[in-house]
């Protein structure tokens, strides 16, 4: 077994025949662990307000994104053509949630509002400027973001309400689970480039190579 280490990451090539190669490892979070922030709300007594804020928890290995930059036009069209539902970034318990959505380039994101009180979504990321005004319990919006990029939305009405939309370049992305694992599945024989995101730490960029006779082993320390 080959095994190429680096500061940040470690690969290793896995003799696993296959048709098309898997990027298989695990995300590790070294900076203490998951972080809350939940905090009473300071103005229970306002009408576009609760008396508590779920509140933002960073840190978590869940928030990362591997992602693929370029992979060919013919295994992005395989995953194209597979129907997913409408990914949503939900306003519920004055907090959006989850704080972290990845999409690929072309996908439409619904925001319904899950609070007892209006709401409001905007950004003026360069990515995609949008704002979606004001509407209350049981009513939803959705936005098209039609390019790469991070995209980081708010609350007009709550200004410690916050998320990231992440729109990558394609489908062949991945979240870690609980345990930090992840795989990137589907990718034909050849040279990548694999980009580590995680909202709190500094991204992490590396070329790789899914070999024809096995897979590759990714793992990531943030």
């Amino acid at each position: 077994m080959q095994r190429i280490t680096l500061a940040i990451l470690i690969l290793t090539f896995c003799p696993v025949l296959a048709s098309a190669g898997v990027i298989r490892g695990t995300v590790v979070v070294s900076s203490g662990g998951p972080r809350a922030t939940r905090a009473a709300n300071p103005y229970p007594g306002r009408v576009s307000a609760m008396s508590a804020s779920a509140g933002a928890v960073h840190g978590l290995l869940a928030d990362a994104v591997i992602q693929v930059d370029h992979v060919p036009a013919a295994t992005e069209s395989a995953l194209t053509a597979r129907v997913e539902p409408m990914p949503r970034l939900a306003q519920r318990e004055q907090t959006f949630a989850p704080r972290v959505t990845v999409v690929a380039v072309g996908s439409r994101v619904d925001f319904p509002n899950m609070d007892p009180i209006y709401h409001n979504v905007f950004s003026v990321s360069p990515t995609r400027r949008f704002d979606l005004g004001k509407y209350p319990r049981g009513q939803s919006r959705s936005i098209t973001f039609h390019k790469p990029g991070l995209v980081n939305v708010f609350c007009d009405i709550h200004s410690d309400m916050a998320a990231f939309i992440l729109v990558v370049p394609n489908r062949h992305f991945t979240r870690p689970a609980a345990d930090g694992s992840f795989d990137v599945s589907e990718l034909p024989p050849g040279r990548y480039h694999v980009r580590a995101w995680h909202p709190d730490f500094t991204p992490r960029d590396l070329e790789i190579v899914v070999p024809a006779s096995g897979d590759v082993t990714l793992d990531v320390s943030f």
